[in-house]
């Protein structure tokens, strides 16, 4: 097929993507799929969910601005000792030690979301791929019949000339 023709690879093969494209438009099969799709509930574990909302809780401005005032809290209270003795005197050891603590559980949970979304990523990359190549693909087919009419257009353009006058073909 042409169009095989014009995907190969300098070994001479298809990809699977490539494939794919070429068995849909023989078909005429759409390509197009819903990215969100992959956010359905039942199609993601308690963990991937949990992480998802983490990562986002982490990495907003609620998360942030109430962090720094507990922090602030937690510094003016233990330095300045004004409701009740110090439980955390400077250098706030305790402080740092729950730090510590969040960053270690935060980290690996932001970077399975992370992984989740790389993997959503992906999914939406080949889907595009597939779908821009199907419409390329399509657009020079097109291409091509336009160019097959337009040369029939001129052969029949040329023949009405001749029957019009016979002299000007010779």
């Amino acid at each position: 097929m042409h169009l095989e023709h014009i995907l190969t690879d300098e070994a001479g093969r298809l990809s699977a993507l490539d494939r794919e494209v070429i068995d849909a438009l023989a078909s005429g099969q759409m390509l197009t799929q819903d990215p969100g799709d992959s956010d359905d509930p039942a199609a993601t574990s308690f963990g991937e969910r949990m992480s998802d909302r983490v990562a986002a809780f982490g990495g907003s401005w609620t998360f942030i601005i109430g962090f720094v005032v507990t922090l602030v809290a937690w510094m003016l209270l233990n330095v300045t000792g004004l409701m009740f003795r110090a439980f955390d005197p400077y250098p706030f050891i305790f402080l740092n030690l729950i730090l510590s603590c969040v960053a270690a559980l935060q980290a690996p949970i932001i970077m399975m979301s992370q992984r989740r979304q790389d993997e959503k990523d992906r999914i939406r990359a080949e889907s595009d791929y597939r779908v821009n190549l199907k419409s390329e693909l399509e657009i020079r087919a097109l291409h091509e019949k336009i160019d097959h009419q337009w040369e029939h257009l001129l052969r029949i353009q040329r023949a009405q000339l001749d029957l019009v006058d016979p002299s000007d073909a010779e």
